[in-house]
């Protein structure tokens, strides 16, 4: 729910699930013993959460919006809904 004030938004993740080291595998060929490869991966993931998230969130606003007031096209939301009940 939202009085028209910007809306505050606290999430969180889970760390990257990649090692550091690789583990100790087998090659299913030669049936050898064998490190797994490793794979690089981002030292840090909050920029592109940050992305995912507003993305998300720009999603769901939308959803309620189109819940409470309907339509069958933005021009038609915009002209019938938002200008005739928006108070800012």
């Amino acid at each position: 729910m939202s009085n028209a004030q910007p809306i505050h938004v606290k999430v969180s993740m889970k760390p990257l699930s990649t090692l550091i080291k690789p583990l100790r595998s087998i090659d299913l060929n030669t049936m050898e013993p064998k490190l797994a490869h490793k794979e690089r991966t981002d030292s840090c993931a909050v920029p592109a959460a940050s992305i995912i998230g507003e993305s998300m969130l720009t999603i769901v606003l939308a959803d309620a919006l189109l819940e409470k007031f309907g339509g069958d096209s933005l021009e038609k939301f915009k002209k019938k809904h938002i200008k005739s009940s928006g108070k800012y």
